[in-house]
């Protein structure tokens, strides 16, 4: 278990309500789960954005409902690959609950439009943009600037600094190419949120542990998504070892990045939220209580510490 106090200043966010980041044991660990996601039952027209409003309102409720119960907050992911899908996406998120989202699509102008989209109707405030990465263009980061985005995931991965004490170095920039800090600023970010990069089972580890580093280095709230590390390896999984077996791992993956400190997890679809948060949660108090050696006690009594015992 990797956790301490850092000397570090560790900033903290308020994002629609949901505050993420600070010392470890202050905050529970934010939880993100993914919507509308490619192949997700729910939705008929992944282009046009047509998806079964009944189930999809159901799946929110039981979130919030384990969210209660448990003490852990949440961001939506919302993912699209288009502009209409998006926009139909977003209208009905903004109905149904009043938590934060990502914007997340493999095409930038999806994503840009569905930020423009988010401004233009007064919901700029729950959105974080996902994400800025070392390859983004020009064009992408003046965009961003002129929509007024305040928040956004930076992605630190580049294949060639895969070591842990080397993703600071996507951060501040290296051989010339300019840092993700430097390009947030540019965009007009104000609070910077760090991805590490979960590949497959393996680089959790190198994930993890560079979540720790940076966020003792930089301040930032940190984290991955343990959520890929199983979804690569869960057809084998199922088949060799069950079902069973590929849940247990799912919420097993997210723990690995919350004892190495991480402020948030994207732990897979939303659905998987009633066998994550529970561990999850657990792991949040026994942090929590391991804290208090450093003087650190939890800022809210929300806490899963005061909630799940």
């Amino acid at each position: 278990m990797i956790v301490s106090k850092f000397s570090k200043k560790q900033e903290i966010y308020d994002v629609a309500g949901v505050k993420i980041g600070g010392q470890p044991g202050e905050l529970p660990t934010v939880m993100v789960g993914s919507i509308f996601y490619e192949g997700h039952k729910i939705v008929w027209d992944e282009k046009k954005g047509k998806f079964d409003r009944k189930k999809a309102e159901t799946l929110l409720a039981n979130l919030d409902r384990t969210s209660e119960v448990t003490g852990s907050p949440y961001i939506l992911d919302v993912v699209a690959v288009t502009a209409e899908a998006f926009e139909k996406y977003i209208s009905f998120i903004s109905e149904i609950t009043a938590a934060p989202f990502l914007i997340d699509s493999s095409v930038v102008e999806a994503r840009i439009s569905a930020i423009r989209h988010a401004a233009e109707v007064g919901l700029l405030e729950r959105v974080i943009y996902n994400s800025i990465l070392p390859t983004s263009k020009e064009d992408e980061i003046k965009a961003l600037r002129d929509i007024g985005i305040r928040r956004s995931v930076l992605f630190a991965y580049d294949p060639e600094k895969l070591l842990p004490m080397d993703r600071g170095d996507i951060l501040k920039g290296y051989d010339g190419k300019k840092g993700l800090i430097d390009m947030a600023k540019e965009a007009g970010v104000e609070d910077p949120l760090i991805d590490t990069m979960v590949l497959d089972v393996p680089s959790l580890a190198y994930a993890s542990k560079a979540a720790f580093l940076l966020k003792k280095e930089f301040g930032y709230p940190t984290g991955c998504g343990p959520a890929n590390a199983i979804s690569l390896w869960q057809d084998k999984l199922k088949s060799t070892m069950g079902k069973l077996a590929h849940k247990t791992c799912t919420a097993g993956a997210s723990l690995v990045a919350i004892f190495s400190c991480c402020d948030f997890v994207l732990y897979g679809p939303v659905e998987a939220s009633e066998y994550v948060f529970p561990a999850c949660a657990m792991a949040d108090a026994i942090i929590a209580y391991s804290m208090r050696e450093h003087g650190i006690r939890p800022l809210t009594k929300e806490h899963p510490l005061y909630k799940i015992f």
